[in-house]
């Protein structure tokens, strides 16, 4: 490319930002390498903007090598002429494109959800903010992280997390959970079931995990299902 070195982070930021077009026109193989590389990028317990652990020096290099992939790939994308949507970020700022960075490409190839970008990141963020435990956090309280039912939200570097809210005091679910959770398809949709539950709800006069054991159980459902039925 001509004018200068680009940030491959950038490029991978402008990749996320085009993900649904650009996706079916990768051959099989390169998107096994890409993901690959990501997995190293994005590293195993961390995210890209915000974990300063494990070899930086390895993920910056996965990153060139996914940058130059893409490029090799997508000529037409990411070739010549495509210095103006590769600008780096000011120092100190992880590169952005339209409110996307090199963290939601990782999200979109390794854990296959759409939680990325300008809207939907910060909802992604927000949820996994929350209270939650591991599957290695659950299994020494002597919980079950595979049980049937349960929300289960792809955290940083992939781990699954597991809302605090869906568990008593001790680690058994709540059964209102579970049955709400069928309701709410959340083994198919857990952002939006994690959703319902953490938002404000104007029917409830709270967040509905805030009113498990307050013996309002047959609201929740009630609710829950009326949602589903109007969708």
């Amino acid at each position: 490319m001509t004018g200068g070195p680009v940030d491959p982070y950038a490029v991978l930021a402008v990749a996320a930002a085009g993900w649904d077009r650009l996706a079916g026109r990768l051959a099989e193989p390169t998107r096994e390498r890409l993901a690959a590389l990501l997995a190293v990028v994005r590293g195993h317990h961390g995210d890209i903007r915000g974990d300063h652990h494990g070899d930086t020096r390895a993920r910056d290099d996965a990153a060139a090598e996914a940058a130059g992939l893409l490029r090799e790939a997508l000529p037409g994308e990411f070739g010549p002429g495509a210095e103006s949507r590769l600008a780096g970020a000011p120092p100190g700022t992880p590169p952005a494109y339209q409110g996307f960075h090199a963290e939601d490409l990782a999200v979109l190839v390794l854990d296959g959800h759409r939680m990325v970008g300008p809207v939907l990141g910060p909802v992604r963020e927000r949820l996994l903010a929350a209270p939650a435990l591991d599957a290695d956090a659950l299994l020494r309280r002597g919980g079950d992280p595979q049980a049937p039912g349960l929300i289960r939200l792809p955290g940083p570097g992939g781990r699954a997390r597991l809302p605090r809210f869906q568990f008593s005091e001790d680690t058994l679910p709540w059964l209102v959970v579970l049955e709400v959770n069928a309701l709410l398809d959340a083994a198919h949709d857990p952002w939006g079931a994690a959703d319902w539950w953490l938002s404000p709800n104007a029917w409830l006069g709270g967040a509905p995990a805030a009113l498990l054991g307050t013996g309002r159980d047959p609201h929740l459902v009630d609710i829950a299902r009326f949602l589903m039925e109007e969708e």
